[in-house]
């Protein structure tokens, strides 16, 4: 072989190999309806299993119960359909480890033994008293009563946990509020648990209805309630439109404009008063009608669409969308000129409000027909306030502009890129002398065809 010189007359190589030698690690985490780490609960049971540390080619699954999966993705899911103990493995494996697999194991029990939660929270007297009685009337499987310690009350307060079995607590709240309670099954004995039930009090010497919700809207109107009350137990509601609810946050439909009398009626027999009422008006507004007229129809080259505003009187505010990334908001009904860059049909679209904000869209295919043509004017006057005081780069389906002028000796006074920035015949903000300007413009149109135009500027002061 001919080798390199220097060499020996031997070839030279060179091999790149990686090794892991951390190795592959297995960590194996069960959930139950989304709560990670659960590990029981009743037949049939559905346990979803991780593997915490993921960074194993292939993952072969034990279940405990005879079932078997492998996989590649660092999950699976198990459904256990008899009562039992069961201890599931998981082999992590990467042939390209140094350790080359690795295995954990997690405990699943699944019981038949299912406690029914329940709870009564019972107002004692006096009426301006803020103690409370609340009785459990939760139900054990037969054969498994409840114990003293089966039970973990949360008075939502902030307060101790109190640990009970199925006789009833007492506590007394310092302050009215709104507090959630928890009845908290912690028995193993039952395979709900840890199992939790909540319900809310709304504890006041007195009952206050109050709600809100939004005064104005457009119809169909749909009218959130937000209850605010301050105690209460049963709640009673008219929306002033012929209908009802008992629901504690109702959501209702108006579907006809029109001005409605909202009555919100609290009821709460562990109150003084018993009884308070809310009232409040909501106005619904119709909708304005958007509509438009355009012309020329059909196009006519290099003319621009004139779009004329028909829209209902109550529409006070409009926003223009001319289907080619322009818009235009204004309050004005003038006929708006828009022109197109670009042979093509735009959808154009006219959004129309009224004082209360209610609004309608209209939408109209336009058609463009567009010629490709570019123009300069050959002298102007900075300053005199007119049309003629900046040069300015005229045509039509110009995409791409690169506009140069430079004064006698070469200096470049402008330069842009922008079809709508003239030259206002400054320099470093000083107006320059009367005289003759060299120019270049570089044009790209919406076909894809190019030009270049070179010529003179007069500047005339």
């Amino acid at each position: 072989a001919n080798g390199a010189a220097g060499t020996g007359g031997c070839n030279l190589a060179m091999i790149k190999m990686a090794f892991n030698f951390a190795g592959v690690d297995a960590g194996i985490q069960p959930s139950i309806n989304g709560v990670p780490r659960d590990s029981s609960g009743c037949v049939p049971l559905t346990v979803d299993f991780t593997d915490t540390i993921r960074n194993a080619v292939t993952y072969y699954w034990n279940f405990g119960d005879g079932g078997l999966d492998t996989t590649i993705l660092p999950n699976s899911s198990h459904t256990y359909n008899a009562v039992g103990n069961y201890l599931v493995m998981l082999i992590a494996e990467d042939s390209a480890t140094c350790n080359i697999r690795d295995t954990s194991y997690v405990n699943i029990r699944v019981g038949n033994l299912q406690a029914l939660l329940d709870f009564n929270p019972v107002k004692l007297l006096p009426c301006d008293s803020l103690k409370y009685r609340f009785d459990n009337l939760s139900v054990a499987p037969p054969g498994q009563p409840f114990t003293n310690t089966s039970f973990i009350w949360d008075y939502g307060d902030g307060s101790p946990t109190v640990v009970a079995g199925t006789a009833p607590v007492f506590h007394n709240y310092t302050s009215p509020g709104s507090y959630i309670i928890k009845l908290i099954l912690v028995d193993t004995a039952y395979c709900n648990a840890p199992d939790t039930l909540e319900k809310t009090i709304n504890i006041a010497p007195l009952v206050d209805a109050q709600f809100i919700t939004p005064p104005t809207g457009c119809a169909p109107y749909t009218a959130v309630f937000d209850n605010t009350s301050v105690a209460g137990q049963t709640f009673s509601w008219d929306f002033g439109d012929g209908n009802t609810s008992s629901a504690f946050e109702p959501v209702h439909t108006y579907n006809l404009a029109g001005t409605y009398n909202v009555t919100l009626i609290v009821t709460d027999p562990a109150t003084c008063n018993i009884t308070d009422t809310a009232r409040f008006t909501i106005t619904v507004f119709n909708n304005p009608v958007a509509n438009f007229t355009f012309s020329p129809d059909p196009p006519i080259e290099n003319t621009p669409a004139t779009f004329t505003n028909l829209s209902s009187p109550d529409a006070t505010d409009f926003k223009w969308f001319f289907g080619d990334g322009d818009s235009l908001v204004t309050a004005s009904r003038a006929n708006v000129v828009h022109q197109y860059n670009a042979t093509g049909t735009y959808n154009a679209c006219l959004v129309a409000f009224n004082p209360a904000n209610c609004s309608d869209t209209f939408c109209l295919p336009v058609q463009a027909l567009v010629a490709a043509l570019v123009d300069l004017p050959n002298a102007f006057t900075p300053q005199s306030g007119d049309v003629n005081s900046k040069v300015l780069v005229r045509g039509f389906g110009i995409t791409k502009i690169k506009f140069i002028i430079w004064n006698r000796w070469g200096q470049k006074v402008f330069e842009t890129s922008d079809k709508n920035q003239g030259w206002d015949g400054r320099y470093k903000g000083v107006i320059q002398p009367m005289d003759v300007y060299a120019y270049t413009l570089d044009v790209e149109f919406f076909d894809g065809t190019k030009t270049t135009k070179k010529g003179d500027l007069t500047l005339i002061r």
